[in-house]
C-alpha cells in the first residue's frame, strides 16, 4: 500500500525517489569499539559517489547533487517532464534555483526531513511556493509524522510521503486538525480577521 499523501488524499506513487547508494564507514569510538554505519548524502558527495547513483528508467526524483552535476546526460529526461529533484536539509533553494532557471519545469521538487526535529524544511518550502513561485508538487520526504502534515500544509507542501512503519490512512487525519487558522499562511494568506467580518 502506498504510504504517499498527495492533495489531500492518500494516492499510488508513480515516481522512483533515488538516494545516494549506502557507504559503509568505520568509527572508532573512543572504548575502541569499531563500529559500522551508513552514511548517506553527505553534503561532500564525491564525484564517483555521484557517477554511481543508478537513476532508472521513468519518472525519478534524483538528488540535487546529481542534478547539478548530471544535467546534460538528464537534458532529454528533464524536458520530458520525467525528472523531479530533492533537497537535504542543509542544501539552499536558492542552488537549486540557479541550478534549474524555471523551477516550474520540474514537476516534482521534495525536501528532505533527516530527523523529526529539523524544522529547516518549513522555511525552504515558504520561499519556493512565494519568492519562487513554484506552482507544482512540493513532497515531503524523510521522516515525515503525522505531527507535522498540518504545519507543512500550512508553509506550501502539498505531498508527504509518511515513513514506511507509520499509516498514510491515519495521518491523513491530522491535514484537518484546525478548521480555521488564526495566522496568514503560504495556504491561507489572509488571516482569520480579515476574512471574517463582525455582524
Amino acid at each position: 500500500m502506498s504510504n504517499l499523501i498527495k492533495n489531500g488524499a492518500v494516492v499510488e506513487d508513480g515516481w522512483t525517489l533515488v538516494r545516494y547508494p549506502a557507504v559503509d564507514e568505520s568509527v572508532q569510538k573512543q572504548a575502541g569499539k569499531v563500529v559500522q554505519f551508513k552514511v548517506t548524502g553527505t553534503e561532500a558527495a564525491s564525484p564517483e559517489l555521484i557517477a554511481q547513483v543508478q537513476i532508472p528508467a521513468g519518472r525519478a526524483i534524483v538528488p540535487l547533487a546529481v542534478f547539478r552535476a548530471r544535467k546534460d546526460e538528464l537534458a532529454a529526461r528533464i524536458a520530458a517532464g520525467e525528472i523531479g529533484v530533492w533537497l537535504e536539509s542543509f542544501e539552499l533553494v536558492e542552488d537549486l534555483a540557479a541550478a534549474v532557471g524555471d523551477i516550474n519545469a520540474l514537476p516534482v521538487i521534495a525536501y528532505d526531513f533527516p530527523k523529526f526535529v529539523d524544522g529547516r524544511g518549513f522555511s525552504a518550502a515558504v520561499l519556493l511556493r512565494t519568492r519562487y513561485g513554484y506552482r507544482n508538487e512540493l513532497r515531503a520526504i524523510g521522516d515525515v509524522l503525522r505531527d507535522k502534515l498540518y504545519f507543512m500544509q500550512r508553509c506550501g507542501f502539498d505531498a508527504y510521503q509518511i515513513r514506511a512503519d507509520r499509516s498514510a490512512e491515519d495521518a491523513l487525519a491530522s491535514l484537518r486538525d484546525f478548521s480555521e487558522p488564526y495566522q496568514a499562511s503560504v495556504a491561507e494568506p489572509q488571516p482569520l480577521w480579515r476574512r471574517h467580518a463582525r455582524a
